[in-house]
């Protein structure tokens, strides 16, 4: 039987559980890394000692991913000192390993590898609490023993788990990011692959429905016309808002964007649809964006206030800018029929229509909340003083 097969079940389950937690920090196959380098000439400088390094015991191998004072290496893991530690999980200092009964026939104190007398180790525990290996210091000459080193190292100690961890959830945020860019690529390709195919019978059909309504008399066959013409052109404006939504939420530029510009532009887009003179528009602040996606967020916002206005009144709506510490807040304030408070995050997702009665997609807000995201943003709807809705999105200020 070989010594790994006579290892109890748990431990060999513990070395997988390393190998898996050491395999995700990548640092095994790379160079170096100048914080690790940093942190072990630190830990010998403050262990008073010349060698220092950091080890990382997988199933089978000690490996040596930093060091300070010697070149380091790869050695068979039933030959680690450090072993000790990693397995018990506590740390060891001792002025002469050569004379301590667990390292006493150790190949690193017996002269077979090294001569190492003056040794300190500490395990480095994940966020997780395993323990994948440890920060060492040693010297071929016997020291004493002092608590302000194993403090020092310690402290070091659970400063290279903090590397080891931020570097990994950098590379994970990297990788979310890549995953995030392609799945929009793929929803923009397929929104416009949809829009395409359904935009070309549509046409077809809004051509044939106006030839017939310029033929029909009755007025049954009227009015079922006129209700089909109305039926297209809110599925041609459902597929718009459906591309809208799938190409927004990208990477945005950097531009300086002035809200004041793009207000009247949107107000402009909107003569059709909301009176000017129901929009009051206060001081808006300058920010860094694109001016485009910003500007289809304050018509969305606007036009939603005004969908919303209570029957019989006119529509009667604030667009305000709001200078925060560290933000810029711009509210879009309505004295329509409010959001109750349990849909107030319901109303931004993708085809939600809290009101069947009131025209619309169901896309406009989930939109907007794309692209304030995109930006670095966040978007929300509050209740306002005296009824009807606040709807407000925050920027960053750079």
């Amino acid at each position: 039987m070989s010594p790994d097969e006579a290892r109890p079940d748990a431990d060999r389950r513990s070395d997988a559980q390393r190998d898996r937690a050491i395999g995700a920090y990548h640092v095994l196959d790379h160079e170096p890394r100048r914080e690790l380098t940093a942190l072990v000439d630190l830990a010998a400088q403050v262990a008073g000692v010349p060698y220092a390094t950091i080890n990382l015991l997988t199933s089978s191998l000690q490996h040596q991913v930093a060091t300070a004072g010697f070149v380091g290496s790869s050695s068979p893991v039933e030959t680690s000192m450090c072993r000790t530690v990693v397995d018990r999980g506590e740390p060891v200092m001792v002025a002469d390993a050569s004379q301590d009964e667990r390292y006493a026939d150790s190949p690193w104190t017996t002269g077979e590898v090294a001569t190492v007398k003056f040794y300190g180790s500490h395990p480095l525990r994940t966020p997780d609490g395993l323990v994948i290996g440890t920060l060492c210091v040693f010297d071929d000459e016997a020291q004493k023993v002092t608590p302000e080193a194993a403090a020092g190292l310690a402290q070091l100690a659970d400063r290279v788990v903090d590397v080891l961890e931020l570097e990994l959830a950098g590379r994970r945020l990297r990788d979310a990011n890549a995953r995030l860019a392609q799945s929009n690529e793929r929803l923009a390709h397929f929104a416009g692959q949809v829009t395409h195919d359904l935009k070309n019978p549509l046409t077809s059909i809004s051509l044939s429905l106006e030839a017939l309504e310029m033929e029909v008399t009755d007025p049954y066959l009227v009015d079922t016309v006129a209700r089909a013409r109305r039926g297209v052109d809110r599925m041609t404006e459902m597929i718009a808002h459906l591309l809208a939504f799938a190409s927004q939420g990208s990477a945005p530029g950097h531009d300086e964007v002035d809200l004041n510009d793009e207000m009247a532009a949107a107000l402009d887009d909107l003569a059709g649809r909301v009176d000017r003179s129901c929009v009051t528009v206060e001081q808006l602040p300058v920010v860094r964006g694109d001016g485009v996606q910003l500007r289809s967020v304050l018509m969305n916002l606007v036009d939603n206030a005004a969908k919303f206005t209570l029957l019989g009144e006119q529509p009667d709506i604030e667009v305000v800018g709001v200078e925060l510490e560290d933000r810029h807040r711009v509210e879009v304030r309505d004295h329509g029929r409010g959001v109750p408070a349990d849909k107030r995050e319901r109303v931004f997702a993708p085809l939600a229509r809290l009101d069947k009665s009131v025209e619309g997609s169901g896309l406009g807000l989930a939109t907007c909340r794309r692209i304030i995201e995109a930006h670095g943003g966040s978007i929300g709807v509050d209740e306002r003083e005296g009824g009807g809705s606040v709807f407000w999105f925050e920027l960053p200020d750079h």
